[in-house]
């Protein structure tokens, strides 16, 4: 294994080294994980990644042709950017790709995903952001078309070695599920959970409509839950019903979904690999969305309508990034203002003030 990863980072060294370059790895003491960005990365409509380049001055860029999107530095604060692509397969490689590189020294970096997400009317609203500790694949399993599964079954997917939907004889997940560092979880929970988020105009009004979900209703907020990672961009009311009980599955019960994207198993799955070759510390790793849209549809709308309404653009893009952004920061600060500290040890709840 050794000689293995041996070979990839001579590889890669090979592959992006310039003349020039710095000789020795740079410390990186924040990687900001985006997926996607629209345009460019400053001065125009924003995707995940422009607001933390413009106001983190990511402005040391780094050609990156074995990933999805070049990388930017800050070499005041240590703040590295990515943007790994959208998908499960390109949030692996490119996750990889970084953590493999002998450029930086990621040995004591922590991981902030920050990216918009379809988030639950049971349980927040559009511009609301939530930390997750549990990231469960929506991929992984067997699936039958629902007009050929046995009568007495809700859904036509199930678990991969078992016999039906939520086989109470579980096997050992392989895949399915991970569960992140909950104390830093719930440390970067306590940390911003008064943060208060913007709620532009028009925001309410989109919200009104979600009139049998209280939570629906309220002005963004901070919360936590359980994160569905699928790259199949899924939508509506029976969906939505089954994400929750497959997040309970794997999750022992523990938490139903918040949110769904397409990329956190990927993308940590990477993160364990490169933990066990001894290139970053997978307990530094966390994991924020914020709502874009909702995951189901509203009572006066079928599942169709309100997805494809939904694709003309996210009514809660806006006030996600923004709110990603603002949360996102006060941890980053917290932890960059205290180096000393949570360099040698990640936070937990009782460094609460």
């Amino acid at each position: 294994m050794k000689n293995l990863i041996g070979v990839v980072l001579v590889v890669l060294a090979g592959c992006v080294a310039t003349p020039g370059e710095q000789k020795e790895p740079l410390p990186v003491k924040v990687v900001v994980v985006t997926m996607f960005e629209k345009g460019a990365d400053e001065g125009d409509a924003p995707g995940e990644f422009q607001f933390w380049k413009e106001r983190r001055d990511l402005d040391q860029r780094f050609a990156f042709p074995q990933g999805h999107h070049d990388l930017f530095y800050n070499p005041t604060t240590e703040v590295l950017g990515l943007v790994t692509g959208i998908g499960t397969a390109k949030a692996a490689a490119s996750t990889m790709a970084l953590g493999l590189d002998p450029r930086f020294d990621l040995s004591q970096a922590y991981w902030l995903v920050a990216g918009i997400a379809g988030i639950d009317p049971e349980d927040a609203s559009i511009g609301s952001v939530a930390w997750s500790g549990y990231l469960v694949d929506g991929d992984l399993g067997h699936e039958i078309d629902v007009r050929e599964i046995p009568q007495d079954w809700p859904f036509g997917y199930f678990a991969r070695r078992t016999k039906r939907p939520f086989d109470p004889d579980k096997p050992t997940p392989n895949g399915e599920v991970f569960q992140i560092n909950m104390a830093l979880r719930d440390w970067a929970y306590g940390l911003t959970k008064d943060v208060l988020l913007p709620d532009p105009p028009g925001l309410a009004e989109r919200r009104a409509v979600y009139s049998e979900h209280p939570n629906a209703q309220k002005p963004p907020f901070v919360l936590t839950g359980g994160h569905i990672a699928a790259t199949t961009f899924w939508h509506g009311e029976l969906m939505n019903q089954w994400a929750n009980r497959w997040v309970q599955y794997w999750s022992d019960g523990e938490t139903d979904f918040v949110t769904s994207a397409m990329e956190e198993t990927g993308t940590y799955q990477s993160i364990e690999y490169l933990d066990a070759a001894g290139r970053v510390d997978k307990t530094r790793f966390m994991v924020l969305r914020g709502g874009s849209n909702y995951t189901m549809q509203p009572p006066m709308l079928s599942a169709a309508e309100n997805l494809l309404k939904e694709n003309e653009g996210y009514a809660g893009m806006e006030a996600s990034l923004e709110s990603l952004y603002l949360v996102g920061s006060v941890v980053i600060d917290e932890l960059l203002a205290n180096w000393a500290k949570y360099a040698q040890r990640t936070p937990t709840p009782s460094d609460l003030p």
